[in-house]
């Protein structure tokens, strides 16, 4: 009999977000299979305070800069004291430090999670670091985000599509709370459009501002939330002043109860210009709110134009205003949007991700008696 997996998790970021959230989907799903799951985690991370709360194996480790040779070392033996298998590099800290930990004697084979649509940076470091024969599989979140790392490594062969996945019973949208009408963010008789993402420059809020503004000035009955938090927040806000939208666009920061507030939006809109997968388009089909979005990175692969939501050229908030106004002024729309949607999320399930990711790890160590 096999005997069952030992993988190294790492994660080097401080932070709570997309990447997280699928490593924690991941960890549960693997644990199910009889995988033993050990993580590497940054000091003080919310990563870190996770693996203390679900009892699984973490090691604080500082994860200083790309090449912090004392978490490389320490990855090193930790890979050693505990048979590790596989080490699963989460992020592009991580990533370098898996790779210095090799050049330093350690043997166990390296996994690579690519989470982003962008070609790598073609520095000597980096074209070496994704390079090294040590890597044994890129998986890549979409078939584009796998078409761009083809074109990049030398071994293209090397990348695989692993999509991200979702909890399919994650929402509830038969349930509403009323937040947004507690709030004064709901007003009656007004469609409420929202996003929730990272205020950053790929997410392109300016074309969300914009699509809105458009949508006013037709004098539809709208108002529009920005759901989360970044750099761009104060910028953006300033835009929104600019326009005379405070009225009609808020801005609610970070929220931990999106579980409960997503469900209440009518139009999920999400104009990225840059995007590996966009796994809150399919948070939006769980929670039977209708997308447009636009059509980048692997956007595409999860809104079918007509069938599961509508897509415009990124940038165009003309086309997104116009989709906007279908939706609202055809329920029959809106319906066949959602129940698409319904039917195509089943592609994207935690369960389906981690079996995917096993598999691949299987490939890599192969399944045979230790």
């Amino acid at each position: 009999m096999a005997a069952a997996l030992s993988i190294l998790h790492l994660s080097s970021e401080k932070t709570w977000r997309g990447g997280e959230q699928q490593i924690a989907y991941l960890l549960e799903e693997l644990n199910k299979q009889g995988v033993r799951n050990h993580v590497a985690a940054r000091q003080g991370s919310a990563f870190e305070a996770h693996c203390r709360k679900e009892n699984i194996p973490v090691i604080v480790l500082p994860f200083k800069n790309a090449i912090d040779i004392g978490t490389a070392l320490a990855i090193k033996r930790y890979c050693r004291e505990h048979s590790i298998d596989l080490v699963h590099m989460h992020s592009a800290k991580s990533h370098a430090l898996g790779v210095i930990s090799h050049v330093l004697g350690n043997e166990t084979p390296l996994v690579l999670s690519r989470r982003v649509m962008f070609s790598p940076k073609r520095s000597w470091f980096t074209r070496w670091k994704y390079n090294h024969p040590a890597i044994a599989r890129v998986l890549c979140v979409s078939d584009k985000t796998r078409e761009v790392m083809q074109a990049y490594l030398k071994h293209p062969e090397k990348a695989v599509t692993v999509y991200s996945g979702v909890d399919l019973h994650k929402f509830d949208p038969a349930s509403r709370s009323d937040i947004l009408l507690r709030e004064g963010i709901r007003r009656p008789g007004l469609t409420v459009i929202g996003n929730t993402a990272a205020l950053e420059y790929e997410k392109d809020y300016i074309t969300f501002i914009d699509t809105v503004n458009k949508l006013v000035q037709k004098k539809l009955p709208i108002q529009a939330v920005i759901i989360g938090k970044g750099s761009q927040e104060e910028s953006l806000k300033k835009y929104v002043q600019d326009k005379q939208l405070q009225d009609v666009i808020t801005f609610t920061g970070f929220r931990k109860d999106l579980v409960a507030l997503l469900p209440e939006l009518d139009l999920f809109l999400m104009p990225s210009i840059l995007e590996g997968l966009g796994t809150s388009v399919l948070d939006a089909f769980l929670a039977h709110v209708p997308v447009v979005a636009t059509q980048a990175g692997g956007i595409p692969e999860m809104v079918i134009s007509g069938q599961t939501g509508l897509l415009a050229p990124t940038g165009d908030s003309t086309a997104l205003a116009e989709h906007i106004e279908a939706i609202m002024t055809n329920p029959a729309l809106r319906k066949t949007l959602i129940k698409g949607s319904q039917e195509k999320v089943k592609e994207f399930s935690k369960e389906q991700m981690a079996a995917r990711t096993l598999a691949v790890y299987h490939e890599v160590v192969g399944n045979i008696p230790r």
